[in-house]
């Protein structure tokens, strides 16, 4: 059989990233909605935190996909590498970022400084990324916002992952070196009180890429696996229905594991762990191996489609705005709102519901508010500086081979 060709841009896999997104939507808002469902799905919904392993496992895909074949630890290569990072992740962070922490200057609200009362230096430990190291600092300023350190560390670390590949093989062994190097970590800084640098290995193992690198490995097995084999295979198996099916079976292991004192998710169990960490990012995989290889099926479609592809584009804004000071505003806004009718029903005499006294409308109003202003803040200011910022000279001269055809990434 002929290979289909490779192709860059792959629509389907833009569109997962709003479903990742989205799956990190509801299980940071679930609990609005717990009144209605019995225990156990709320447990369920709670484990949604799985978009960000998908985040994660996409991640890897993209990056050896893109670069395995023309890497090179050069320092000219590795500077347009690094500025096509940077345009991808950094300007909205930075922008949203000292958002949250002007939000913080006019409200204290302490959701941005998480009880530390030193907002200078935790703006520098936010804007360099080094927060994501510390346990007690890793939800200061925009509280998701860790997930970029483990992404960060990952950019830096797949040139050289490409080239021990390539020069000993094995690769399987990395994800052992690297999450073994986050154990000694923790042996060594446990007992220092430094905001709970590398503190436990629940951290570790949850917040670092020393724990998380194997949801980076699978993306990378994947794209290696594609491009020996390409788009085209003869067995009939569904990997799209069955990848979907194995992520929802491992929402549920971790959904009905014993949350341990002082957590908050089955995630944090050991076994929950191993399930986030290990079985999850494989039934990841073997989700995206059937959307690159399968033609026709509902997911595919679904995912292809331009609006979906369009919230995709713009779901990297919506996972920074969704939770923290912009969600606070709009529901600042809702509740005033909502003030405002009422005391226009008792001018008038009504004695009538307000469209904004629902915490489930407003938390709709709210998902659909976050989405409009991501595709604003994308079209006009994400897109242009990413733009920009490919094309200039930052970091050095650039180099129109390494620029084209990443604006998703």
């Amino acid at each position: 059989m002929l290979k289909k060709p490779l192709q860059n841009y792959i629509p389907a896999l833009t569109g997962v990233r709003a479903l990742a997104a989205y799956l990190v939507f509801i299980s940071h808002f679930s609990y609005i909605f717990d009144t209605y469902f019995p225990h156990p799905v709320q447990r369920f919904f709670r484990e949604f935190h799985i978009g960000v392993t998908i985040f994660f496992v996409l991640s890897g895909f993209l990056i050896a996909f893109r670069y395995y074949d023309s890497f090179s630890l050069t320092p000219v290569w590795f500077r347009q590498y690094l500025k096509n990072r940077v345009a991808r992740i950094y300007p909205m962070y930075l922008l949203l970022t000292t958002g949250a922490f002007i939000y913080y200057f006019f409200t204290q609200d302490e959701g941005i400084v998480a009880g530390i009362k030193h907002p200078v230096l935790l703006f520098f430990m936010n804007v360099t990324f080094l927060r994501g190291f510390f346990n007690e600092l890793k939800f200061t300023g925009i509280a998701q916002g860790w997930s970029l350190t483990v992404e960060e560390c990952f950019y830096f670390t797949a040139p050289f992952m490409f080239f021990f590949a390539k020069k000993w093989g094995r690769s399987y062994l990395q994800p052992l070196i690297i999450t073994g190097f986050g154990f000694l970590l923790v042996l060594i800084f446990r007992n220092f009180n430094w905001y709970g640098f590398f503190g436990n290995f629940t951290f570790m193992m949850l917040f670092t890429f020393f724990g998380r690198c194997f949801e980076f490995f699978t993306g990378i097995m994947l794209a290696l696996y594609i491009k020996r084999k390409g788009f085209s295979r003869t067995n009939g198996i569904r990997f799209t229905y069955l990848g979907f099916v194995m992520i929802f079976v491992s929402v549920w292991i971790m959904s009905v594991l014993p949350v341990l004192p002082g957590q908050l998710f089955g995630q944090q169990n050991p076994w929950g762990i191993i399930t986030n960490n290990y079985l999850l990012a494989t039934a990841i995989t073997f989700f995206f191996f059937g959307l690159l290889t399968e033609d026709g099926t509902i997911l595919k479609r679904i995912l292809s489609n331009k609006f979906i592809e369009l919230l995709g584009k713009s779901s990297y804004i919506f996972y920074l705005i969704h939770l923290g000071y912009m969600y606070n505003i709009i529901q600042s806004v809702l509740n005033n709102l909502n003030e405002a009718v009422f005391k226009l029903y008792d001018r008038v005499g009504l004695d009538w519901h307000s469209p904004f006294e629902s915490e489930q409308l407003n938390l709709l109003y709210s998902f659909i508010i976050l989405n409009a202003i991501a595709i604003i803040l994308f079209k006009f200011i994400e897109e242009p500086l990413n733009h920009y910022i490919r094309r200039s000279d930052f970091l050095g001269k650039n180099v129109p081979r390494l620029s084209q055809n990443e604006t998703s990434i």
